[in-house]
């Protein structure tokens, strides 16, 4: 029968098959962390060392993609379709990759956490798939989080066109100190160091 709850699962883990970022959105398939992460080292174990993107395990889709050190995956039912569940395969790749600056590896990601979720969350909501297009999700994460300003935040605004002028100490007619000139604030994504 057709679901809109097309996505299981979903979970990146590292060279070793540890875990980096997992949410389940089926909590009836492996309602404990103990079940969950024997159900990610048998994964790991079945895909690790195969080319291949999609696996067949427990009953459940598996499609999933290395890169360096690092190997994302996303689950679905066994009658789901494929094609569905490697759009958001690769969204989810291609939204961490704009936001990691092409630099999808372990150490980037731990550093922005914090962004992978929102990617995430962006992506499946409850396990219905809400956006497959990489540059819709990577704008409304930056929407999501313009207004966290510069520390510890994803987003700095950086402007070219947005000038902040000074007004002389004696002078107070003017408007006051910092006075923004011309366009919008830009947004830009920053790797947090």
């Amino acid at each position: 029968e057709p679901s809109l709850y097309t996505v299981k699962a979903i979970f990146i883990l590292d060279s070793d098959g540890n875990r980096l970022l997992s949410k389940y959105y089926d909590t009836e398939l492996y309602p404990s962390m103990k079940e969950q992460k024997n159900f990610e080292r048998n994964v790991f174990n079945k895909t690790s060392k195969t080319d291949s993107e999609i696996a067949f395990l427990e009953g459940l889709t598996i499609v999933y993609k290395s890169s360096i050190d690092i190997f994302f995956y996303v689950v679905g039912s066994a009658q789901e379709n494929e094609l569905m569940l490697m759009a958001v395969l690769n969204c989810l790749f291609d939204s961490l990759s704009q936001i990691l600056r092409k630099n999808v590896e372990k150490r980037s990601l731990l550093d922005n956490m914090d962004g992978a979720f929102l990617v995430v969350d962006e992506i499946i909501d409850g396990g219905v798939i809400l956006e497959s297009d990489p540059l819709q999700v990577i704008q409304k994460v930056n929407f999501r989080v313009r207004g966290w300003g510069t520390e510890g935040g994803l987003l700095r605004c950086i402007s070219e066109q947005t000038a902040f002028t000074g007004v002389e100490m004696n002078d107070t007619s003017t408007a006051p100190w910092p006075r923004h000139v011309g366009g919008e604030c830009l947004c830009q994504v920053l790797m947090l160091l």
